[in-house]
């Protein structure tokens, strides 16, 4: 049985008060008058238009300022589209994009590097934002200090976040915000620009009702925060819809995610809920790791609706091409859950009890990618321990669910009230492919589509319990240890 996970109230958003210093956390040294009630204050009061191709940053960072410093409130963006760089919002400040609201942003990566100069919440550029990973000393991958880092180019965003409590980014019906596919060439993989909404070291984050679409990195890169609520939020294209990591009670509802790139991902996540998204990507519908998630009432579909944009040539890169068809473009959903833990963050707890209850899963390679062998960089961190699926069809699927856990920690994995369907002409591949398991356990499940493979392969001994099992694959072949070596292909 999951554990109830109790969900967070958000208190105090609009609430009078003194913003907390980015650095020490303290109470600024200017003096913050306090409000007598919330505050609504509009960018076009501070100059902003829409239309136009000049940038509209200064005056819409002004009104955040200004609201900012009279104790928090709301700042609404009406119907038009407004140019702008990189954008800091501040405690208790809800960013109310209104009904055909746009926040385009600058395809120049250089615009974004406006908080370097923030003299409201001075920042120290070159500061880790949490302490050093503790990670092997023979084990050099994923490092990766610069997602630690205040001032690196990485972390750069259309909206950003530091170091705040009770924000808030709302959007009323056509609200969007737009990250323009900006090209960067010193970015990651040498293309990837600034993420759409970029937040670390919050707590009491709401985001709701507002589209992202074009996101030049990830959607939302969100780390070392809590308390986040994601409601009616809709990922268009770009990469990574929803990216979480060290963090802390989350509850993501009713989202829609079409995406290149992972759904929703991230690792170092406890008490967490996704329910009633629809997620279609050309990568992994779940890249996660964590304590207590629990992913519910979900649909996993492929192919893709959007490529992956790794995929696309230097020129399509740097021009911002919309998704192709085509030879050489990817648009197959890779895995509809896919473990996630490696050394660029610490792990504080050990990763389990993950539940998938009541879905349905169309059309990917894998339904679950579980590979601690050892031949991936995503998969070295800490192992999974447990993981459970229950009440879910699955169909179109044309590769094994890989269960390949850790030596010291094997995993469990237990399949109940399943129907299970490979995609056709896969009728040779076996449902699981299993290794360093504590107990693999089936109950009430159909396969359908498989006969001329074993319906589970071992490379080690552990408890198989199948218990009303469906499928045209004979009694003796039901659990066969392999005679070749464990291979599975990275994600």
């Amino acid at each position: 049985m999951h554990p109830v996970i109790t969900l967070f109230a958000f208190t105090g958003l609009l609430a009078a008060g003194k913003g907390l210093d980015a650095e020490s956390g303290k109470p600024p040294a200017a003096p913050v008058p306090e409000a007598a009630e919330t505050k609504v204050v509009s960018v076009t009061d501070f100059g902003a238009q829409p239309g136009g191709s000049a940038l509209q940053t200064e005056k819409l960072q002004a009104a955040i300022d200004a609201c900012f410093l009279r104790g928090g409130g709301e700042v609404r963006v009406p119907a038009g589209t407004f140019r702008t760089g990189g954008i800091r919002l501040r405690s208790r400040v809800t960013l109310h994009l209104l009904r055909g609201a746009v926040l385009r942003g600058s395809r120049n990566p250089e615009d974004y590097f406006g908080y370097l100069t923030d003299t409201v919440e001075p920042l120290d550029p070159d500061r880790l934002i949490t302490a050093s990973v503790g990670r092997p000393a023979r084990d050099p991958e994923r490092d990766n200090a610069f997602i630690r880092k205040t001032g690196n180019r990485w972390n750069n965003a259309l909206i950003r976040a530091l170091n705040a409590e009770n924000v808030a980014i709302v959007g009323e019906e056509g609200a969007m915000i737009d990250g323009s596919d900006c090209f960067d060439e010193k970015g990651e993989e040498h293309y990837r620009g600034p993420h759409a909404i970029g937040m670390h070291n919050c707590r009491g984050i709401i985001l709701r009702g507002y589209t992202v679409t074009n996101s030049a990195n990830w959607a939302h890169a969100i780390f070392f925060s809590s308390d986040i609520s994601a409601e009616n939020v809709a990922v268009v294209a770009g990469h990574d819809g929803i990216h979480l990591s060290s963090c802390d009670n989350i509850s993501v509802r009713r989202c829609r995610f079409h995406t290149g790139d992972d759904c929703v991902a991230g690792f170092d996540n406890n008490n967490v809920e996704v329910r009633e998204c629809e997620l279609n990507t050309a990568c992994s519908g779940l890249r996660f790791g964590g304590r207590n998630v629990l992913v519910e009432n979900c649909r996993f579909f492929g192919p893709a609706k959007h490529l992956f944009r790794g995929s696309l040539s230097p020129e399509e890169k740097r021009t911002g091409v919309a998704s192709p068809s085509g030879a050489g473009h990817r648009y197959n959903m890779l895995s509809a859950f896919t473990y996630y833990s490696d050394f660029s963050l610490n792990v504080r707890e050990l990763p389990g009890n993950i539940v998938l209850r009541n879905c349905t899963i169309e059309n990917t390679d894998r339904l679950l990618h579980y590979n601690f062998s050892g031949n991936e960089t995503w998969q070295k961190n800490r192992p999974l321990r447990d993981i459970r699926f229950e009440n879910v069809v699955a169909s179109g699927v044309s590769m094994p669910l890989d269960v390949y856990g850790n030596t010291s920690t094997p995993v469990i994995v237990e399949l109940k009230n399943m129907d299970f369907t490979f995609r056709k002409g896969f009728d040779a591949v076996s449902f699981i492919h299993a290794c360093n398991y504590e107990r693999i356990a089936l109950d009430h499940v159909t396969v359908r589509g498989a006969g001329k493979a074993p319906l589970i392969k071992t490379w080690s001994s552990g408890k198989v319990e199948l218990k009303d099992v469906k499928c045209d694959i004979p009694e003796d072949r039901r659990v066969v240890p392999a005679a070749e070596k464990f291979y599975s292909r990275p994600i």
